[in-house]
């Protein structure tokens, strides 16, 4: 199966990241932590109960992503450097205010309030909520103003995680094909069922909560 490295083209100024999506299955498996209420043990001082923020990976890195376009399947990944580029330039280009829902509604009142790259998986911001990231992540913590979606994060349960939108440059993968065999041998059957399911239940959740 094909494996694709999706890189920045430096010389294309649309190359990279334009918005962070709110998803019921996140395509990087990792969901996040939804911060309202005052949890004295996590010791976290930018979070009381007058503020709704979500908190969870946007970019992981090296991990492999399935994807189905038609009758093609084939992984994307993104590389450490990759991944801090992106991080870099999203808010260099002032995008911190632009969210969807699912990837197809422009949604307002969601906004990236704090971004950092894991450092130490130890002592990162990130292992007192038990994320358990990977060094290289690309984190955020996003502020929630919109009645609707924060009920269907925190309350609801029924969006999970972000998603990214943007736009990247491929390149092929120079990775030895027997060091990654094992990892998607574990991953495919995974991956295809989330997006059996993802398909069939994102009609239904844009129709009834969205309405």
């Amino acid at each position: 199966m094909k494996i694709i490295e999706l890189i920045i083209d430096e010389n294309d100024e649309y190359s990279g990241i334009d918005a962070i999506s709110l998803v019921e299955f996140p395509a990087i498996e990792e969901t996040w932590v939804a911060l309202k209420e005052n949890k004295r043990e996590y010791k976290f001082k930018a979070v009381d109960d007058d503020k709704r923020i979500l908190m969870g990976a946007l970019l992981v890195p090296n991990k492999m992503i399935y994807r189905k376009d038609g009758d093609e399947e084939y992984y994307i990944h993104f590389t450490k450097e990759t991944v801090k580029k992106a991080s870099e330039l999203y808010l260099m280009n002032g995008n911190a205010n632009n969210a969807t829902y699912e990837h197809i509604k422009e949604v307002e009142g969601v906004s990236l309030v704090e971004s950092w790259i894991v450092e130490d998986k130890e002592k990162d911001k990130s292992a007192l909520y038990d994320l358990n990231l990977p060094v290289g992540t690309w984190v955020g913590a996003v502020k929630v103003n919109n009645e609707k979606l924060w009920e269907m994060a925190k309350v609801e349960g029924s969006i999970r995680g972000f998603s990214i939108e943007g736009y990247f440059a491929e390149r092929a993968t120079d990775r030895p094909k027997e060091q990654i065999e094992e990892e998607l041998e574990t991953e495919l059957s995974a991956a295809k069922k989330l997006l059996r399911i993802k398909q069939a239940l994102i009609e239904m959740s844009l129709k009834k909560k969205l309405n």
